[in-house]
């Protein structure tokens, strides 16, 4: 039986699409089953208007499926990805999490593993702070948290976030590159191989 991932994110301008995207391919090539959704847009028509760069992504990624709760329920493995805000996690990723209070009850979103990514617009801006608030639901929920730690000292003594995979964007000036993308592959793998052994284990 494969693992099923599903990639959860909100982007703005790009970069955690980019990463996103990334992320869903990673669990692919291990064999996953991999949906990858974007959050809802929460933000008036005018103030995406008024960023060239937000409304351009917009438009672009507008044929990605909005995440409901049933593909949170769906999944054996849920890998988060978030802007910073102010070193939370933004808006729109946040009203997704608050929303799914009867899967929660119900003890649906429990057993799942799960991690996270994110991107800043400054270097340090917050990254850290980010995946510890996320994972802040994930307590709640009773799920189980796969860091990457420093598993892989090649790509982790790099990119120098046991926390989760992270992105310094520069307000759009910095691409994601390949520390990042070896950090989002090493993430996916990591969190999918972890769930392989807990499937292997309740099938024992």
């Amino acid at each position: 039986m494969s693992v099923k991932v599903a990639v959860i994110y909100y982007s703005a301008t790009g970069a955690v699409h980019t990463m996103a995207e990334r992320a869903a391919a990673a669990a692919e090539k291990t064999g996953a089953e991999v949906r990858l959704v974007r959050v809802a847009e929460l933000a008036p028509a005018e103030a995406i208007a008024s960023n060239p760069a937000w409304a351009a992504h917009a438009a672009d990624t507008a044929h990605i499926p909005v995440a409901t709760a049933e593909d949170i329920d769906w999944a054996d493995v849920v890998l988060f990805g978030t802007p910073t805000r102010y070193g939370n996690v933004a808006a729109q990723l946040k009203q997704y999490l608050d929303a799914l209070g009867p899967l929660w009850a119900q003890g649906r979103l429990a057993d799942k593993v799960y991690a996270g990514f994110v991107s800043t617009g400054t270097k340090r801006g917050g990254q850290e702070s980010t995946l510890l608030a996320l994972y802040n639901s994930v307590y709640h929920f009773g799920g189980i948290i796969v860091p990457p730690g420093y598993t892989d000292p090649s790509v982790k003594f790099n990119d120098g976030n046991p926390y989760g995979a992270s992105h310094f964007a520069a307000n759009g000036a910095n691409p994601v590159g390949d520390e990042e993308f070896d950090a989002l592959d090493h993430l996916a793998e990591r969190a999918v191989a972890i769930a392989e052994r807990f499937q292997r284990g309740v099938a024992a």
